[in-house]
């Protein structure tokens, strides 16, 4: 597990007593990836994705996040032709 430092929105991971510091600025990442991490949070994974990384996950909990996103999205997909079929 990595040393997890949280300021102004920007996560720092240490990996390992590494110098090498990976930061996780969750304001300025894609929409997809932002929604992984919302995802993970809900789950209350989160911190162990920040420490270790998506790596570290279980395929249970991995796959469960991935079934949260693929509906989530089906369900954005069909919210967006039920308002393009409104018009």
């Amino acid at each position: 597990m990595g040393t997890l430092i949280y300021t102004n929105n920007i996560y720092e991971v240490e990996f390992m007593g590494k110098k090498k510091k990976k930061k996780i600025d969750l304001d300025n990442i894609k929409p997809e990836e932002k929604l992984k991490y919302e995802i993970a949070k809900e789950l209350g994974y989160l911190d162990k994705v920040l420490a270790s990384g998506w790596e570290s996950l279980t395929a249970k909990e991995s796959g469960r996040i991935g079934g949260i996103l693929a509906r989530k999205k089906r369900e954005a997909a069909k919210a967006m032709e039920n308002d393009t079929a409104e018009k």
